[in-house]
């Protein structure tokens, strides 16, 4: 028989049953009479990989899988259903280590470089480059990149959610002041925080800010600059564009005169910006979502601020599966990554359900996403879609290579102490730059 199983569960069918368990809402075990033909498994995480809720997490895999079985007769795909975000790495873990790994599977956040290392993930350009239908400029160049290590490509885009820039609507009407246009610039930012930064009740004390979690990462992308080589060999802390962002955001912490503004503030519609993934703007801008999250405020979303040297761009996270090296399938592994990477009915199907963007850029550029953004936010007014394919277009990657997680956290220590004025920024960013590429020569 075909078993999909929950992470707590697996139960012979040795007495004919069909059982349906359902976790976090959405993992539904669907059982097939099991017939002569090829398996091919695939691994997936259930829920949203964006840490928003979300409704049936196997309907667009579901149907991705019944139109793949239609086109490849006598071929089955299988999935464990069930396994959460936070058990995934450790479940595909396992099956590495039995030699069990899925054909297909969903690669876990910042493991696409330990997995390519270790030759658990297959060389992606042999298939590409045997493929006449495929075309990796149909791919947001960010998302495509996102799957590429050392110039060697392994895995490809799923699914991204791009950063923007929530925008409280009500405050900024209260202070009598128009929403961000589509190009603005980091002075048009402080001006605006300056303006909303203040005490509304007269008690002496600011209880109306300008911004919260705007960081120096935020403001580093925005203003065109790439802190790393992207095989992880070198960094560029000293370059004078990561030495302006700095700068800009002291100036902006400035504005709230020491204090540090909070969510809660934030979430009780007393701040006037906040960076925000868009899949929380896809959950909790529509109804009924909306009144359990932000009910004190209409908000909407822009692009972020650009730097002197920048576009404004922003961090991009993408979702991306590969195949096993050790699959004795790799054509059907291919055709099967390509069903859900690469054919638009599969990525116009997330467009519809899911909380992130298509990486297919004919999907993001189709009619429907005008529709689905109204569908998702009646009366409230639409965001303009052209902002959402811009900011695609222009989005920068976060870094996959190895040693990433320590070293970002290793500098982010030192950036806390500069901003602050511990650490000088000048010496403090030449002296970080030698220590982080001591740490990639190693």
């Amino acid at each position: 028989m075909r078993y999909k199983r929950g992470r707590m569960a697996w139960i012979p069918m040795a007495v004919g049953l069909l059982l349906l368990v359902t976790i976090g809402g959405c993992a539904v075990i669907r059982i097939r009479a099991e017939s002569q033909g090829t398996v091919l498994h695939f691994g997936m995480i259930a829920g949203s990989y964006w840490g928003v809720p979300t409704g049936n997490c196997y309907e667009v895999i579901d149907a991705a899988i019944r139109r793949f079985e239609e086109k490849h007769p006598g071929v089955r795909v299988e999935y464990t259903s069930g396994i959460l975000k936070e058990d995934y790495p450790e479940w595909l873990s396992e099956q590495i280590l039995l030699g069990k790994e899925p054909d297909v599977f969903m690669i876990p956040e910042g493991e696409l470089d330990i997995l390519a290392s270790l030759g658990i993930l297959k060389r992606l350009e042999p298939l590409i480059q045997k493929d006449e239908s495929f075309e990796s400029e149909a791919y947001y160049q960010g998302a495509y990149r996102y799957g590429n290590i050392r110039d060697a490509q392994y895995a490809l885009p799923y699914e991204s959610v791009p950063t923007l820039m929530f925008v409280n609507k009500t405050l900024l009407d209260q202070e009598g002041i128009a929403m961000p246009g589509e190009v603005w610039t980091w002075d048009d930012f402080l001006s605006l925080c300056s303006q909303v930064t203040r005490d509304t009740d007269g008690d002496g004390v600011t209880d109306q800010f300008g911004c919260f979690d705007y960081g120096w990462q935020e403001a580093v992308a925005s203003n065109g600059v790439s802190l790393f080589e992207k095989d992880g060999t070198l960094c560029y802390f000293a370059d004078s564009r990561v030495d302006a962002a700095i700068r800009f955001i002291r100036e902006l912490n400035r504005i709230n005169g020491g204090y540090t503004v909070t969510a809660r503030e934030f979430d009780q519609g007393k701040v006037a910006f906040r960076p925000f993934a868009f899949s929380e703007y896809r959950t909790y801008k529509p109804y009924p979502w909306r009144i359990k999250k932000y009910s004190d405020f209409e908000w909407d979303c822009v692009r972020l601020p650009a730097g002197p040297d920048g576009k404004g761009q922003s961090r991009l996270d993408t979702l991306l599966m590969g195949i096993s090296s050790r699959s004795r399938q790799e054509h059907l592994a291919w055709e099967f990554l390509k069903e859900l990477c690469y054919e638009e009915e599969t990525q116009i199907h997330l467009l519809e359900v899911s909380q992130g963007m298509p990486a297919l850029r004919r999907a993001v550029e189709s009619p429907l996403l005008k529709q689905v953004l109204g569908n998702d936010i009646p009366g409230s007014g639409n965001m303009d879609v052209d902002i959402i394919r811009q900011v695609m277009e222009e989005a920068v990657e976060t870094p996959g290579f190895r040693q990433y997680p320590a070293v970002i956290s290793q500098a982010d220590s030192v950036i806390q102490g500069i901003i602050s004025g511990e650490i000088s920024i000048d010496s403090g960013l030449l002296k970080l730059q030698r220590e982080i590429n001591g740490v990639l020569r190693q």
